[in-house]
């Protein structure tokens, strides 16, 4: 190496990309009230959608499932998506945070909603749906099998936690961790304790609908 050579040097530059997103439009009349929702890791948003519809009483909310900004081919050539890895961190959430909050826009620019909003979010996507409704702003956050971000310390709006009683990637510990965190930041938090592992159940499913239910009651 020559006096005037140097170790390569790491920059970052905002560029635009290109997001995709489903939704499921209620066959009843609007206004409808909305959950945005959010996958897991190397999953993408159609998986997400057909969870959200597992959920009972659903037909009456406008559903929306959003895709990962960072695609990738699985094994078998099939189109998966992450939200984002330890490099860059802060940046991609930055990006992510700006993304969620263009979906809900867009959302409601073409289709007649009413409050509330929810987000919701699986493993991966479970810190995507604490940090849009802290962020972007929402009436409840249902969150599967994943713990609050470090980066989310204020304005939760009540939270429903789940997790799979055999589930080893989010542990009871964690679990205890969360509530008491919550707890502490004055959330009403509640949690749902399945038969289960790191998926979701109907038993998990039922409770997302009576949260979902109390919420609307309330909006």
């Amino acid at each position: 190496m020559s006096l005037m050579e140097s170790e390569p040097l790491t920059r970052t530059i905002e560029t635009a990309v290109h997001g995709r997103y489903l939704v499921r439009v209620p066959a009843t009349a609007g206004p409808w009230p909305a959950l945005v929702s959010f996958h897991g890791y190397a999953e993408d948003a159609a998986v997400n959608m057909t969870a959200l519809e597992r959920i009972p009483d659903i037909s009456g909310w406008l559903l929306v499932a959003a895709q990962a900004l960072h695609p990738f081919y699985t094994k078998n050539d099939r189109v998966v998506a992450s939200w984002m890895t330890r490099q860059d961190r802060e940046l991609a959430i930055a990006d992510n945070i700006r993304y969620v909050a263009s979906i809900v826009a867009a959302v409601r620019d073409e289709f007649r909603m009413r409050p509330p909003i929810a987000f919701a979010g699986f493993s991966q996507g479970g810190a995507m749906a604490y940090r849009a409704a802290a962020h972007v702003g929402g009436a409840g956050v249902i969150v599967l099998a994943a713990d609050v971000p470090p980066d989310v310390a204020a304005g939760l709006p009540p939270v429903l936690i789940g997790r799979g009683r055999s589930d080893t990637w989010y542990s009871a510990d964690t679990l205890a961790a969360d509530l008491q965190r919550l707890r502490g930041m004055a959330v009403d938090v509640d949690a749902c304790v399945f038969d289960g592992g790191h998926e979701w159940t109907d038993e998990f499913a039922a409770a997302a609908g009576r949260f979902l239910n109390r919420i609307d009651r309330k909006a």
